[in-house]
């Protein structure tokens, strides 16, 4: 045999060896099919986090566990850290506003400080990181001084945010997307907030910017990203989505949009509905981890490095639970600089209460919390009228003492108490503004009741308005109602409010429930 056919003979055998091994590593009966795989692919894990509102100091119980503190939060994530180093760490908004005292009173610094220690890499707003305004939530991600804390170096997290458009420039404010690297795979990330948010934000603190259509604006990033070769795209939603812990009947914003974004988006991040979330839409994986850190999402990758192509994706919520994990030593350490410089005021008592007023709403989207904040208001502002919008409140009073730190936590968000002139049509016109096409959105009211017909047209819904005293509310008549300046500016979309005269301003709504609890219920 000549030197020319061993040679041949020998790559012929080569060849037969390769085809061979290929097909058995990668039959679906073959024991090493897992292994062989694993090994060509990349194992890449994003970990999630969304509206954790500043809860850095404040426990839940979720499943009969106490769950959630930032010292917890952070013991979870470096573990899952440690235990795969491809790992990004990312959030899908309302990472600060409606916080308790400890964030909220030194301008929310405490809380990117904590996502600074654990070197989030991506993140974008949600609405509520808007609630003081572009400016201050543009210092808080690029740094700036603060009359009240000073100069804050800003967030060390990549933010990006496609649909929060700058007035002036017709440009997003923020990049609309951000590409990291992880083991020579390069993803795209593209943050959006909720188009809702020209809702809930003040006229006066979105007034530099507009909220545009998620879908729209997704699917136009995305043709950026897949021209730059990007294959593998996240998106970032501050929007909502649901499913039942085994994915089965998803919904939400989100669900119904899925189908309508671009195919080459593989994960969707939620957020803003404060539920869970792990199913698959139109082919796209959708998370969300309930909220106030008490939980975080756990997106597992296969990508393979070949094509750039995600060939597996599958997601975990897992419940921060207090069990089997110890505290962050570095969380505690800030937790504690805090705590210091918070002092004791937070601490004292305000008040008992003789059982627990829930914000729950009933079945005429009322509540008792509410309706104790509305008269509290009334009172303070010596008028007949109060009315109080539900996202006022963020926690059911607890019974027994309540501390200035409870109520701080319950009603975060700085509003004052104002007095209104209003006519009986504009009062009329605020209660209308209570259905849209899209949602409901009740009023909490003391000193006025009302009637509605259901199936009436949105807009012609209100039947009669009686006052405290049983006497209807005429269409012309002048009345002096107090509510928050939120609500005074047109918050929540109440519009109508803006047409009353503001002719006195008032205590912060909760300094006239600390007042209130003092004389209903005080301390023994």
């Amino acid at each position: 045999m000549s030197k020319f056919q061993v040679i041949s003979s020998l790559l012929i055998l080569v060849f037969i060896i390769f085809v061979i091994y290929e097909i058995t590593a990668f039959s679906p009966n073959h024991s090493t099919m897992n292994h062989s795989t694993s090994n060509r692919y990349i194992q890449v894990q994003l970990l999630g986090v969304n509206d954790f509102h500043g809860q850095l100091n404040k426990y839940q119980r979720v499943s009969g566990t106490v769950a959630g503190g930032a010292e917890y939060l952070a013991a979870y994530l470096k573990k899952y850290i440690q235990e795969n180093p491809n790992t990004l760490l990312v959030h899908a908004g309302d990472m600060v506003g409606g916080s308790p005292p400890i964030s909220s009173q030194f301008q929310d610094e405490p809380t990117i400080e904590f996502l600074n220690l654990l070197h989030f890499d991506v993140g974008t707003p949600g609405n509520h990181e808007l609630d003081q305004g572009v400016n201050e939530m543009k210092r808080l991600i690029y740094g700036g001084f603060n009359k009240e804390t000073g100069y804050f170096q800003g967030a060390n997290t990549s933010y990006s945010s496609a649909n929060i458009i700058d007035r002036k420039s017709g440009t997003p404010l923020l990049p609309p997307y951000v590409i990291k690297q992880i083991d020579g795979i390069n993803i795209g990330f593209i943050g959006v907030v909720t188009k809702e948010t020209n809702l809930y934000v003040t006229p006066e603190n979105r007034k530099e910017v507009e909220i545009t259509d998620e879908v729209s604006v997704i699917n136009r990033t995305v043709k950026l990203l897949k021209e730059k070769g990007i294959k593998v795209i996240v998106v970032l939603a501050h929007d909502s989505a649901k499913s039942d812990q085994t994915g089965a009947n998803p919904s939400g914003a989100l669900v119904e949009m899925a189908p309508k974004i671009d195919d080459e988006v593989d994960v969707i991040f939620a957020g803003h509905s404060h539920e869970y979330a792990n199913t698959v839409v139109a082919g796209k994986l959708i998370v969300q981890a309930y909220s106030n850190g008490k939980a975080f999402s756990q997106v597992n990758l296969e990508i393979d490095p070949r094509t750039n192509n995600i060939v597996k994706k599958q997601a975990k919520i897992i419940v921060t639970s207090h069990d089997h994990i110890k505290p962050d030593k570095e969380t505690v350490a800030l937790l504690n600089k805090y705590r210091k410089r918070l002092g004791s005021y937070f601490n004292q008592i305000v008040g008992e209460m003789p059982e627990e007023i829930t914000r729950n709403q009933d079945a005429n989207g009322e509540s008792p919390l509410a309706k104790m904040i509305a008269e509290s208001e009334r009172e303070a502002m010596g008028v007949d009228i109060a009315f109080v919008h539900q996202g006022e409140m963020r926690k059911n009073l607890k019974k027994g003492d309540i501390t200035v730190e409870d109520l701080y936590t319950d009603l975060p968000f700085g509003h004052s108490v104002s007095k209104l002139i209003l006519t009986g049509d504009q009062i009329k016109l605020a209660l209308e503004q209570q259905w849209t096409k899209d949602y409901e959105n009740r009023l909490q009211t003391v000193g006025l009741t009302y009637s509605w017909d259901s199936n009436a047209p949105i807009g012609s819904r209100i039947v009669a308005m009686k006052d405290r005293k049983g006497q209807e509310i005429q269409p012309n008549n002048e009345y002096e109602v107090a509510v928050s300046n939120y609500l005074a500016s047109g918050g929540d979309n109440f519009t109508a409010l803006q047409q009353g005269s503001i002719v006195e301003s008032g205590p912060q709504v909760v300094t006239a429930l600390i007042h209130y609890i003092q004389q209903k219920y005080p301390h023994e």
